[in-house]
């Protein structure tokens, strides 16, 4: 049976490409991931807001497939008008399904404290307006940020165009000597096939929002099992807090 051990409930960018199978990859046996979606054409704010509108409908409809948790998969999108912002998402969507709850920018926050990053950098596909807005959120939740740079994408095709090469080399290129680890942003950013190489190679935690993101989600419905092959923070080599 699907599910046997869990059901992970994902709400999803209509333009996004990567998450589903990422997660697929990514989740330990037993564990089922079951998506719905919601509208997004560009990765600009205005775009961004409108989508969290049908958050609650989001939900309800997960609720039909007994999901056990839910986490509202889009990095800018929880995060575009800041801490406020992102905590009355996550609270509409609890209050609307009565299930555990996370979002991309909250569980990327929990994940930087549990690795101990104190000062970050952070590689995204997005435009300047939009990574301003991204690190004055990391940065109210307590996270410095070293340095943030942008592909200067709005659209999906652009980044699922991007190949392995070229995004590893712009990932690595983002990493600042001053900072604790990397932060690969955007739910929709295919990185996991390069990110335990990066990781060794730059001597230093790298994350994504949906190493992140699959992290928190898992430790929501209480399952703490290491998985290898993505990283530390999925191998379970947090810092003691």
């Amino acid at each position: 049976m699907y599910g046997a051990r869990g059901k992970i409930g994902v709400i999803v960018p209509s333009l996004n490409n990567t998450l589903e199978p990422e997660f697929n990859r990514m989740a330990p046996a037993g564990i089922a991931v079951y998506a719905t979606r919601l509208r997004l054409e560009q990765g600009v704010p205005g775009d961004l807001r409108a989508m969290a509108n049908l958050t609650e409908q989001a939900g309800e409809l997960l609720l039909h497939a007994d999901v056990d948790a839910i986490a509202y998969c889009c990095t800018t999108g929880s995060l575009i008008d800041g801490v406020e912002w992102d905590e009355k998402l996550a609270a509409r969507l609890c209050k609307a399904t009565n299930l555990p709850v996370t979002t991309t920018a909250s569980a990327a926050i929990a994940a930087m404290q549990a690795l101990g990053i104190q000062t970050v950098s952070v590689a995204t596909p997005y435009i300047d307006e939009v990574n301003k807005i991204e690190r004055a959120y990391m940065e109210a939740r307590g996270i410095r940020v070293a340095n943030i740079v942008g592909l200067q994408f709005t659209r999906g095709g652009e980044l699922h165009s991007l190949d392995r090469d070229t995004a590893r080399e712009f990932c690595r290129n983002a990493m600042d000597e001053m900072a604790d680890g990397l932060f690969i942003s955007c739910t929709d950013f295919a990185a996991i096939d390069f990110l335990a190489e990066l990781e060794q190679e730059l001597g230093k935690p790298v994350i994504t929002s949906n190493t992140a993101t699959l992290w928190q989600v898992l430790r929501l419905m209480n399952l703490d099992q290491a998985i290898v092959g993505f990283g530390s923070l999925l191998a379970g080599n947090e810092k003691a807090s």
